[in-house]
């Protein structure tokens, strides 16, 4: 939910470990998205939740560092190859994974973008998007012109990248609530940013590519949310957003068994204010 002043980061820089061999596609896999919030701050709730839930893929945003200061011992001894981006401050993206990572890309092509908010790459025979969109502040603001021309450049960019792929993943912090249903009190939040008419717009866009919401693929209990202010009792009151999304493709949406928001991060000791999202694909 965190907007960056538009302070521009460090050059693109790329890390990554690779194995000799790749494994048989496909494979049963959990795949799951959390804005940590600063990884600087948070390193160890990733480190503990990644060892009581050993996904296969982890996709975070805000990880808030320079790629110098990126943990990477941390992450690989934890048993995860990592490729990231980062800037100072704000944004920052990466992709964890217990698979042999390739075909990584920074950025969007379609979309000249100095914030560190994509990054992509090719693991277990899934293409895999993670993406930190734009907060976009209000309407009528350059920040909220700027969420629209990104969420633009993303819906040409993903388009390209399904013909490429059929198995393709979108996983990120979209900081738009698709749905009434994915809001608190809809009368609150309706014409606020991520639950204006155009946000929610260029979001059922970019699912009308033939992107289906892992977490919609399934009945839900009411009220299910991945973001809480941290103002206001806002978590204790259950007044959140759905705003963290896994987004699938038709050929990895046959293979999804679950998909859930695990909220219990949350009452944790200084906390990010979103809880990961986790989605179960079978082979």
């Amino acid at each position: 939910m965190h907007e960056s002043d538009g302070a521009a980061g460090p050059p693109l820089v790329l890390q990554t470990v690779y194995d000799a061999a790749f494994a048989t596609y496909p494979v049963p896999m959990k795949i799951a998205t959390w804005n940590v919030n600063s990884l600087k701050v948070r390193l160890q709730h990733l480190l503990t939740w990644l060892e009581a839930n050993p996904v296969d893929v982890l996709c975070i945003q805000e990880t808030k560092l320079t790629d110098d200061k990126f943990p990477l011992a941390e992450i690989n001894a934890a048993g995860y190859h990592v490729v990231f981006a980062g800037q100072k401050t704000y944004n920052g993206v990466a992709i964890l994974s217990k698979h042999p990572i390739e075909d990584v890309l920074i950025g969007n092509p379609h979309f000249e973008d100095e914030q560190q908010r994509l990054i992509a790459a090719t693991i277990a025979g899934m293409r895999i998007i993670c993406a930190y969109v734009v907060n976009g502040q209000e309407i009528g603001s350059d920040k909220f012109a700027y969420k629209m021309a990104w969420l633009e450049g993303l819906h040409t960019w993903v388009t390209e990248e399904m013909r490429r792929h059929p198995a393709l993943a979108v996983l990120g912090d979209y900081n738009i609530a698709p749905e009434a249903r994915d809001v608190h009190e809809p009368s609150e939040w309706e014409n606020h940013i991520h639950f204006t008419a155009p946000e929610r717009a260029a979001l059922a866009a970019l699912m009308e590519l033939g992107l289906q919401d892992a977490f919609r693929l399934f009945e839900q209990p009411d009220k299910q949310y991945s973001w809480w202010d941290y103002r206001n009792l806002a978590f204790r009151r259950n007044r959140g957003l759905r705003i963290d999304h896994i987004l699938l493709t038709e050929a990895l949406a046959k293979r999804c068994t679950a998909c859930h928001i695990d909220r219990d991060t949350r009452k944790w000791e200084q906390p990010s204010d979103h809880a990961p999202v986790v989605a179960t694909l079978a082979d």
